[in-house]
């Protein structure tokens, strides 16, 4: 249901009425109590307030014409709109790190106990742009040469 239109309905509530004017409930039922708007009917079974298709016709021509039920002009502010607002973070965005957690099994199975920080390390220092294209055995080699202290099968 769009704002300002008719529904198609024969009956909505007073919260529906008052989006269908733009206004929020609670200044909606200023309006009303002012004379601005028309008051609603009860419903005969539940005794819920509703406005029938002439009402709702009445209530969307005094909000389009300005001129209350009262007959007295009346202003209308516009209902503000809600936005999301992005929380300004607090550390600058870090990209994702990779998920190594195949290698550092490789290497635990190798007998080899480390931290899947430390073979965040090794792969960075080792593969500054990426893993892709590099073959796996060879990368785990590396890495546990690496983690062992020894560069390409060279002590230091």
């Amino acid at each position: 249901m769009s704002v300002m239109q008719g529904s198609d309905r024969r009956f909505v509530t007073v919260s529906e009425m008052a989006e269908m004017c733009r206004l929020s409930r609670s200044r909606f039922y200023d309006l009303m109590d002012a004379g601005v708007f028309p008051k609603p009917a009860l419903h005969s079974s539940s005794k819920r307030p509703i406005f029938d298709r002439a009402m709702i016709e009445k209530c969307l021509e005094i909000r389009l014409t300005g001129i209350g039920a009262n007959g007295l002009p009346v202003l209308f502010n516009r209902k503000s709109v809600k936005r999301p607002q992005a929380k300004p973070s607090r550390k600058p965005a870090e990209e994702p790190q990779p998920d190594h957690g195949d290698l550092l099994d490789s290497l635990k199975g190798l007998g080899l106990t480390t931290t899947a920080h430390a073979v965040d390390e090794a792969v960075a220092a080792l593969y500054p742009s990426a893993l892709a294209g590099h073959d796996q055995g060879d990368v785990i080699r590396k890495v546990f040469l690496h983690l062992q202290g020894t560069r390409g099968g060279e002590r230091q």
